[in-house]
């Protein structure tokens, strides 16, 4: 059994115009919208339009992270008191995904033949270009020894046409949370999403835990998806800007072994500044200058209140560092050595 769950905040055109590809092509699996307390029409348009869709209601915007936890906690609450079947599988998805007839099969199938896989994802594309993968997730992502993401399909803002290079079910260490298959033992096993992180990075520090405990996630292109792609919050928005900085920061501090943790840290430092300060001088400014700026400072604030957390995480490992996390700088291989490509890495 197989339950989607697509977070919705203000989201009613998106959910106009995507929801009714899910309703149509999604087979015996069971739709939730889970709705992080929408101030439009959301509820109104849910229940009039598509009163075949289960809605679960949140009591305040508790953002991406924290919004799954707790729908998955609500929505499963609320089966047990009907005497309803949990779901072997939740699909988070977000509102601006299109679908076709058939998208579930391949990653069921895959999931159902294969009890070490804890998570999957389809071949992203875009919604605006199908012959394109899309950003968020293209055919699945990683990380570089520094930390930051790169997938098969997308280096940077460098983003492939897709001719099938990529059609091979691959190991990696994260899928998008555009679109994630996860089995709901699996979620619930290492902690469920991290609340603190509201979004951004949250789906690759779920993954990464995952393969620490020696879970596999994979991408299986077989199965497809097409993401429209910065419906909340669009590439050079500061705020989006902080939050990857803070949660990247944050994400390495709680999953990195010890033995790398220093000097990644001292590294980053370094390239997070230099980073700023071409973001003030060439890019967005100065508020995307403040936004790095906050977030290192935060995330030094708060660390202490992860160390619990990275202490738990280390002590349970049985891997100490996933192979999915490449031992090169993606930096120096994308503007050094000029790879544009995954598969010239």
């Amino acid at each position: 059994m197989t339950t989607i769950v697509i977070l919705n905040w203000n989201g009613a055109q998106m959910m106009r115009r995507y929801l009714p590809s899910v309703v149509e092509n999604s087979g015996s699996a069971e739709i939730v919208v889970a709705d992080n307390a929408s101030t439009d029409d959301s509820l109104q348009v849910l229940a009039t339009e598509f009163p075949t869709v289960r809605v679960v209601t949140l009591d305040r915007n508790w953002g991406f992270a924290d919004g799954y936890n707790k729908a998955f906690a609500k929505y499963e609450t609320e089966n047990k008191a009907q005497g309803l079947p949990l779901p072997d599988y939740y699909i988070l998805l977000n509102s601006d995904v299109r679908v076709e007839q058939g998208w579930l099969d391949a990653m069921t199938n895959y999931m159902d033949a294969n009890a070490d896989v804890a998570a999957c994802q389809p071949k992203l594309l875009s919604d605006t270009e199908p012959s394109r993968f899309e950003y968020a997730g293209a055919c699945g992502g990683f990380l570089d020894k520094y930390g930051y993401p790169y997938c098969r399909g997308r280096l940077f803002d460098t983003v492939e046409e897709d001719h099938g290079q990529y059609d091979t079910v691959a190991d990696v260490l994260w899928a998008t949370g555009a679109c994630l298959m996860i089995r709901r033992t699996d979620f619930w096993e290492v902690g469920g999403l991290d609340g603190r992180f509201f979004a951004h990075n949250e789906e690759i520090d779920i993954c990464w835990r995952l393969n620490l405990m020696a879970k596999r996630v994979v991408c299986v292109p077989q199965s497809v998806a097409y993401h429209l792609g910065g419906g909340t919050l669009p590439q050079g928005n500061p705020r989006k800007t902080y939050l990857n900085f803070r949660n990247n920061l944050t994400m390495l501090y709680k999953n990195l072994p010890a033995n790398r943790l220093r000097k990644v840290m001292l590294v980053r430092m370094i390239l997070d500044y230099v980073a700023a300060l071409q973001m003030l001088i060439l890019g967005g400014g100065w508020s995307d200058f403040k936004a790095v700026v906050k977030a290192r400072r935060d995330f030094k604030r708060w660390r202490k209140d992860f160390s619990a957390e990275r202490k738990r995480i280390q002590g349970q490992a049985k891997v100490t560092m996933p192979t999915t996390v490449s031992l090169f700088s993606i930096l120096w291989k994308y503007y050094a050595m000029r790879k544009r490509k995954y598969s010239n890495l």
